[in-house]
């Protein structure tokens, strides 16, 4: 494969392979590592990827494999910054900006006590931006277990959101 080909194959895939691996990792310094660890493999192969099939496909389940295996081992913090980014439309007095900030981490929280396949397909279709297909393809499960787990996740961060609120009332 010429390095144009590699360009105009791999390179347009790298928003969705960052978005896999942040919501896999949690972390955006880890994720683009990890991007950035995909890239040269792929470029070290490039003359064996020449009978790839889905390049995409080929690429996001490396992209999972290096971050489950960055996942198991000892360098990795798991999901320190995963809502960073989230933000709460609002009047931007201090008062709200106090107040969305703290509903936004007790949904952190929330997000961090499910189960760990539950938080995984949550964040990737939450956070990730993965379409179910993706997901399945992500994380080996069935379209059902997927959508089954997506529900669960969901109904089970709502009615502990509303729990917390009337308790705090």
């Amino acid at each position: 494969m010429s390095p144009d080909q590699f360009k105009q194959t791999f390179l347009p895939l790298h928003p969705k392979l960052f978005r896999v691996a942040y919501a896999l990792t949690g972390n955006k310094d880890d994720a683009e590592d990890i991007l950035q660890e995909a890239y040269c493999k792929l470029w070290n192969k490039r003359e064996e990827l020449t009978n790839i099939i889905n390049p995409e496909a080929f690429s996001v389940t490396l992209i999972k494999n290096l971050c489950m295996d960055f996942l198991r081992s000892s360098k990795s913090g798991r999901y320190e910054d995963s809502l960073d980014t989230i933000t709460i439309a609002s009047y931007n007095t201090p008062d709200t900006v106090l107040e969305n900030a703290d509903e936004v981490e007790r949904v952190t929280q929330l997000i961090e006590q499910l189960p760990e396949n539950q938080k995984r397909v949550l964040k990737l279709r939450g956070f990730g931006d993965c379409s179910m297909e993706e997901i399945e393809e992500i994380t080996g499960f069935s379209a059902v277990n997927v959508r089954t787990l997506l529900s669960r996740a969901r109904k089970i961060i709502k009615e502990q959101y509303i729990k917390l609120n009337v308790y705090e009332r």
